[in-house]
């Protein structure tokens, strides 16, 4: 079964119509042609009989007899009493390719004599009959049995069901094009790509396509709505959270007091990881990022002593549709968890079925296999903290996931071949 819309409905108007075309050709075959099929049959018989009969009369005037056959019935006779001429019989079969009809016709009108039929060089008809005399051959057209209309009417049903064939094809083209753009805007928002789509096609398409617009300002404005409130949370807890730090920095500096700037801090960093999981990147617009050139830079930031980083680019594909600074920050989460826990990291990117991959491997302690899909989910811990980021909120690989899947793509994790964590994120061209 095809897999596409415009071909699954093809196939709902070609199988039909193959169908009725077959049962028309039988029945026209089974009435019509059949019909006329003999009639002309019985002639071509009756004329050969005339023939026969006419030379038997006078044998000694058989010129006179192929002559009239000639230009009366537009056919070639030849007569002869010679042993020789009855060998032909011998070694001929009536052939499957002569019509029916005519065999039967033939037979009809001379029953007493052996006759044979085939044909020669596809355009004549040849007919031996072996009677008590002599021998007839007659050479004639094959179109004084066959019925050409058979030919006309085939060529008149296909010629209409082609055209039935192209006007359907191009109508199902437009209705599935208006479809398959809509699927396309639909997959553009979902990564982010604000591209414009205008209903057209059949009244549902169209209903589809208003709605889907709808939705989309809709979603546009709920999150921006929601921005400017987090814009102001995010100043109103600022706004005390300073004064206690500038309330702590005069006090003198005991123990207790570091203590509470410490606790001052921590909220500060958890402040900041609650507002940049919930505003997350969706006002930033999509542009063409070079994911070599981003990652290159990302892993010079995070060379050190400490840790050795190693980075495979591919340099035939590294154009990616999307926001730059999501996809910075999508990545640097990534390799900042890898260098936190592991002194030796590998970064690799390249591409497979249309797909950018991006992988990551350490030699760290890795994640058990029983929490893989746990650490994705948003405040989640283990019992330390694998992000630098976020302070141990429990929120950099939930923002790296978010900003993965708002790209249309996918992240995994496994046991990498360095002993470590293995972090392959694949995002579609």
């Amino acid at each position: 079964m095809p897999k596409t819309l415009f071909f699954r409905t093809m196939l709902l108007v070609i199988v039909p119509l193959i169908v009725v075309q077959i049962v028309s050709v039988v029945a026209y075959f089974h009435s019509s042609w059949g019909k006329v099929g003999k009639r002309l049959s019985d002639n071509l018989s009756a004329n050969m009989a005339f023939v026969v009969a006419l030379n038997e009369q006078n044998p000694s005037n058989f010129e006179y007899v192929k002559n009239l056959a000639k230009n009366v019935y537009a056919m070639d006779v030849e007569y002869s009493t010679d042993d020789e001429k009855y060998k032909v019989l011998s070694n001929i079969e009536s052939s499957n390719l002569v019509t029916g009809f005519f065999e039967t016709a033939l037979k009809t009108k001379f029953p007493d004599a052996k006759t044979a039929l085939y044909l020669k060089n596809k355009r004549n008809l040849v007919a031996l009959v072996d009677t008590k005399d002599g021998l007839y051959q007659f050479k004639t057209p094959t179109k004084a049995i066959f019925n050409s209309s058979l030919f006309g009417f085939i060529a008149w049903m296909v010629g209409t069901s082609f055209l039935l064939f192209c006007v359907s094809a191009l109508f199902l083209r437009v209705q599935a094009r208006s479809i398959r753009e809509l699927a396309d805007a639909a997959q553009d928002f979902g990564k982010g790509v604000d591209s414009s789509f205008k209903p057209y096609g059949s009244i549902e398409v169209r209903k589809a396509g208003v709605e889907f617009n709808k939705m989309k300002e809709r979603i546009k404005r709920q999150l921006s709505e929601r921005t400017q409130m987090l814009a102001g949370v995010s100043h109103d807890l600022r706004t005390p959270i300073t004064r206690m730090k500038l309330s702590l920095a005069m006090m003198d500096e005991t123990e207790e007091n570091k203590a509470f700037m410490e606790d001052v801090l921590e909220m500060e960093k958890m402040l900041e990881g609650y507002l940049s999981f919930a505003r997350g990147d969706g006002q930033e617009k999509s542009v063409s990022v070079d994911m070599n050139g981003l990652i290159s830079g990302i892993v010079g930031k995070f060379r050190t002593q400490k840790n050795k980083i190693s980075y495979e680019p591919n340099e035939n594909v590294s154009i990616l549709q999307g926001r730059e600074q999501a996809l910075k920050r999508m990545i640097s989460n990534i390799i900042s968890n890898a260098c936190r826990y592991g002194k030796n990291i590998k970064v690799k990117l390249e591409e497979n079925n249309n797909r950018l991959e991006i992988t990551v491997d350490d030699d760290g302690p890795g994640i058990p296999e029983d929490k893989r899909d746990e650490v994705f989910k948003a405040f989640y811990r283990l019992e330390e903290s694998r992000n630098k980021e976020t302070g141990g909120v429990g929120l950099g690989l939930s923002i790296t996931k978010d900003i993965v899947r708002s790209h249309g793509g996918t992240i995994r994790l496994s046991d990498s071949p360095m002993g470590g964590l293995r972090v392959e994120i694949k995002l579609p061209l």
